[in-house]
């Protein structure tokens, strides 16, 4: 089994086998395995394969493919004992657990990953922001078009992506400031990443101006056929209510965009308490389920 860089030339290839398989969370978005860490890809038989680094660890993502996969998971085992490295699968589902239980029975240790369970949503809960359960959500937009009462809405363009990757650095340097023991590099290099590429990955998102000051942004890429994967978020401090208001306005932009998208994919909490809280308060349609397996 021979890894390689993933490229955006593998793209069309990708996508073409990842729409065979309906339910995987984000990590097997493919503008994620292009933005995010150090990703390796290899093709066995009908399979997919990828080994990711990230903090200084390798770990493996569980096969796209639907032929066999004793043979190709052999090959993942040979792979990981050829580098000295323990063999771990991320987003593992609840159908692969059985799958990996069968195939290897008791030679895998299985952990329930809470902080890597996805959030999704309804395009139409996060439009309409109905009902009494939203009235919070609500007043923040309140207050927001208070505070900039002509903020426009803006379609990202090419010519507006330094505006944006600035706006972030200026975010960034505030959290610095805020939290000096939290590294936003990994994330940094993603963004950047994301506006390199932003027409190659079929990225999609807005910015609200207030005058000509960005404010706030999004930016998703589609991962299947009714959901999109909303990749970045971010909206200045001194306004109150920004980050309700772009989520708001970019739900409306894509219903009205992409009649056929159902859900947002708004990926993981990372296991940080106050980020659980914010995706919690959206009330997801649904969380993606994900176990971690460690071979013994």
């Amino acid at each position: 089994m021979l890894f390689r860089p993933i490229g955006i030339e593998d793209k069309e290839v990708y996508e073409k086998a990842f729409a065979k398989h309906s339910g995987k969370g984000c990590e097997f978005s493919f503008a994620n395995l292009i933005l995010w860490g150090e990703r390796l890809i290899a093709f066995c038989d009908d399979h997919i394969v990828w080994r990711s680094l990230f903090d200084g660890r390798w770990y493996y993502t569980l096969l796209l493919g639907e032929s066999d996969k004793s043979r190709v998971i052999e090959e993942v085992i040979k792979d990981a004992q050829d580098l000295g490295i323990e063999l771990v699968f991320i987003g593992v589902y609840e159908n692969e657990k059985s799958v990996l239980q069968q195939l290897y029975p008791g030679r895998f240790d299985y952990t329930f990953s809470r902080g890597s369970f996805d959030y999704v949503y309804s395009i139409d809960d996060l439009a309409d922001l109905s009902g009494k359960k939203y009235h919070r959500k609500r007043n923040h937009i309140s207050q927001f078009q208070k505070a900039c009462p002509e903020y426009r809405v803006c379609e990202i363009t090419p010519d507006l992506l330094p505006q944006v990757e600035q706006m972030a650095e200026i975010w960034y340097e505030k959290r610095r400031e805020d939290t000096p023991d939290v590294d936003f590099e990994a994330e940094k290099t993603a963004l950047h990443r994301a506006v390199s590429n932003y027409t190659a990955l079929d990225m999609d998102g807005l910015v609200l101006m207030c005058g000509d000051r960005i404010i706030a942004f999004t930016m998703a890429s589609p991962m299947s056929a009714d959901t999109l994967d909303v990749h970045f978020e971010k909206a200045v401090s001194d306004i109150n209510g920004g980050y309700a208001a772009i989520n708001f306005e970019f739900a409306r932009y894509l219903r009205l965009k992409y009649p056929h998208i159902r859900f947002l994919d708004r990926e993981e909490d990372m296991g940080i308490e106050g980020l659980r809280k914010a995706k919690e308060s959206y009330y997801p349609h649904h969380l993606i389920e994900k176990y971690r397996a460690q071979m013994k």
